[in-house]
């Protein structure tokens, strides 16, 4: 037993990782997630626009990389996206292995993303589009002012999730071989647990984890129960266009 407590709660091993992991990995972490989720986001939203068009030759290449993306392994996408590029003569972002891996999460995200957004628009009544085309506004302008803020705010839980999902595989960029000052939360403790043959540092680095992942999670189930009873959940959210009176026959 004592030997279970030394290698995986050696206080002063975790005490001696906790400055990197709070000062460098976190700051990093955060910063690989919170980038993948705003290129997910503008990706997954363009994506879905593709997905939901009626034109076949449209949907298929979206449709073709959703499943590609979400059928592969993250770390295989994480290891072509991060090793094969640079090896291929393609660095867009030169040796800093930090901006492949924003890409290659990213990327996944994007996938996750589109469907997401796809599954929150079509959720939106059809008499919205209706309403909107009945008031003179173009099939476009409908879609980007009624149909697509209705559909966002639907899907606001699971895109906060995918967040949280974000975080966790941000920790497969170690792959990547990050420079001092770019390392993440799992980077820092690996290389730790490698020179000490102590896993306590993995340890706090799952704690680190846990302090970003739980109160999110908490936050992605007070959403979901105010989207389910009705409220908005912000102040002031506009109401969807009234659907148009049916003339009597």
């Amino acid at each position: 037993m004592h030997d279970f407590f030394h290698t995986f709660f050696d206080w002063s091993e975790i005490a001696g990782a906790l400055p990197s992991l709070l000062g460098e990995g976190l700051r990093n972490t955060l910063l690989i997630a919170v980038l993948a989720i705003i290129f997910g986001l503008v990706c997954g939203m363009l994506l879905a626009v593709l997905l939901l068009s009626r034109r076949r030759l449209v949907r298929l290449p979206a449709r073709i990389y959703v499943d590609v993306f979400r059928g592969l392994p993250a770390i295989v996408t994480v290891s072509l996206i991060g090793l094969g590029l640079p090896a291929a003569g393609i660095r867009p972002f030169g040796r800093s292995p930090l901006g492949y891996a924003v890409v290659a999460v990213g990327l996944i995200s994007a996938a996750y993303c589109a469907e997401i957004f796809r599954a929150g628009i079509q959720a939106v009544p059809a008499g919205q589009m209706q309403a909107g085309r009945s008031l003179g506004m173009s099939y476009l302008k409908t879609m980007r002012l009624v149909i697509v803020p209705q559909g966002v705010r639907n899907v606001l839980p699971a895109l906060t999730g995918q967040f949280i999902v974000d975080v966790k595989e941000s920790s497969l960029v170690y792959l990547l071989g990050l420079s001092v000052g770019q390392r993440e939360l799992y980077f820092i403790a690996q290389e730790r647990q490698a020179a000490s043959y102590n896993a306590s540092a993995l340890v706090a680095a799952g704690l680190c984890y846990l302090v970003i992942t739980i109160p999110l999670t908490y936050f992605v189930n007070w959403l979901d129960r105010r989207m389910r009873e009705g409220r908005p959940a912000r102040a002031g959210a506009e109401e969807p266009l009234p659907e148009p009176a049916l003339a009597e026959g």
